[in-house]
């Protein structure tokens, strides 16, 4: 392998020409002929018994190049890397150039991180998030709580709202039923929506052994076969329930939780609650605070390294997703998208990730962040808890790099947090009327 020439080009691009010589292609092309000839034919020959000169001769001196060429060139690129230094951030754009039996020479345009800078990361004017949790917020969270220990006891009135109404039902359209229009002794909810628009509301105020005709229309973008359509529905009601809910007391607490009272039960509520929101409230202020950042970043940002990225994020959802046993064009087809739409989505993600990465970068560099390896240990070593494996194994299936970089970069994000200033608050604007009074008591004072 011989560097012919590298060159800078803009965009934190390198143009690297690369030539691969005479005894590196031809030990590829020897490769190549050994792995093909057993599916060649020449005249003469049993297969895979042609001489490989033979074969060249029969279907050209170049029926090998194209595939020894892309055995040869990573091995080639990789040296090329590592004598230039260059670090590349993304796929390289390969072209070759020429190639004859004498070797090959292609051209490898590498993408590195660009350059970044950044000024008055700290004191950003991002407010912290306040988390609090009301009386009602724990009533609300007591509520699913309530309605498993509630129980649905038939009554002699008409249903209202709330209750549930055992009926038979029947739909007609043009006089014809149609399929899936049909149940019996089916418990409905009134209220819950579950059924097309306008059904519930006029199940209200019937009662047991009532019979009732409704008149329904279809929402537009209901099936193609019922969309728009007016159809009548014959109903039949059997039983009224409602639902009598407990009494909210210390019993209550016991039989639904571990507690012993319910004001132990509540307050245990309201802080997993709370926890909840400062998580969230974690999560949005942290990227509050991203955001202000990129507003900072002075940076050049490479579109094949958000492409790269892009291409990254796409596969690891598109793994985890099959990890589900579901195959990820089945998925895409479920959702109603393609492949572009998804990619398209994760672009706008991986340049954000990609802007965020080289500011925080950026930030570290300028504060003279570095970390240790006892800190790298110590990561794995918390990964490995987390997924209850030996160290070791986690080491092994993680790149260490990634992990410094991580842990990094974290500090560099802690510290611009940490930082942050409460954005002042604006002075009202005055009215027409307050300005007009601020003027007579100056022309007072005058």
């Amino acid at each position: 392998m011989n560097i012919k020439s590298n060159e800078k080009k803009e965009n934190s691009a390198f143009e690297l020409v690369i030539e691969v010589g005479a005894a590196e292609f031809q030990a590829a092309i020897d490769k190549v002929y050994n792995r093909q000839k057993n599916r060649i034919n020449v005249p003469g020959f049993r297969k895979g018994k042609a001489p490989r000169k033979m074969v060249e001769k029969m279907y050209g001196s170049e029926i090998f190049f194209d595939d020894a060429i892309s055995l040869a060139y990573p091995d080639a690129y990789e040296a090329a890397l590592k004598e230039t230094g260059l670090k590349p951030v993304a796929y390289p754009q390969l072209e070759v150039l020429e190639a004859t039996a004498d070797g090959f020479t292609f051209k490898a345009t590498v993408t590195v991180k660009p350059e970044a800078s950044i000024q008055d990361y700290k004191g950003l004017p991002v407010a912290k998030p306040e988390v609090k949790v009301s009386a009602a917020d724990i009533k609300g969270e007591l509520k699913p709580y309530i309605d498993r220990a509630s129980r649905l006891v038939s009554v002699e009135r008409k249903a209202k709202k709330g209750d549930t109404a055992v009926i038979d039902f029947e739909g007609f359209k043009d006089g014809e039923p149609f399929q899936g229009g049909k149940g019996e002794n089916y418990n409905l909810e009134l209220g819950s929506g579950s059924f097309v628009p306008g059904f519930e509301d006029q199940i209200i105020g019937m009662k047991a052994g009532d019979e009732k005709d409704l008149d329904i229309t279809f929402p537009e973008n209901y099936t193609p076969e019922l969309a728009g359509a007016q159809v009548v529905f014959k109903v039949k009601v059997h039983e009224v329930k409602e639902k009598q809910e407990p009494e909210v007391d210390d019993e209550f607490a016991k039989d639904v939780s571990e507690f012993d009272t319910l004001d132990e039960f509540k307050k245990d509520l309201g802080e997993k609650l709370k926890a909840r929101r400062q998580e969230q409230a974690d999560r949005e202020f942290e990227e509050a605070v991203i955001t202000a950042l990129l507003e900072k970043l002075e940076c050049e940002v490479p579109q094949a390294m958000v492409d790269y990225r892009s291409d990254k994020m796409l596969e690891d959802y598109a793994n985890r997703i099959q990890s589900q046993g579901i195959g990820f064009e089945d998925y895409l087809r479920m959702m109603g998208m393609t492949l572009d739409d998804m990619r398209a989505q994760s672009k706008t993600a991986a340049e954000r990730t990609v802007r965020s990465d080289l500011a925080l970068e950026a930030v570290a560099a300028a504060e003279g962040f570095e970390v240790s390896d006892a800190e790298v240990d110590e990561e794995i070593s918390k990964l490995a808890e987390q997924y209850s494996m030996e160290a070791d194994k986690v080491r092994s299936i993680v790149n260490t790099d990634d992990v410094r970089h991580d842990l990094l970069v974290r500090k560099a994000l802690e510290l611009v947090k940490s930082s942050v200033k409460k954005p002042a608050k604006r002075a009202a604007k005055k009215t027409d009327k307050a300005e007009e009074k601020t003027d007579e008591v100056e022309k007072t004072e005058e």
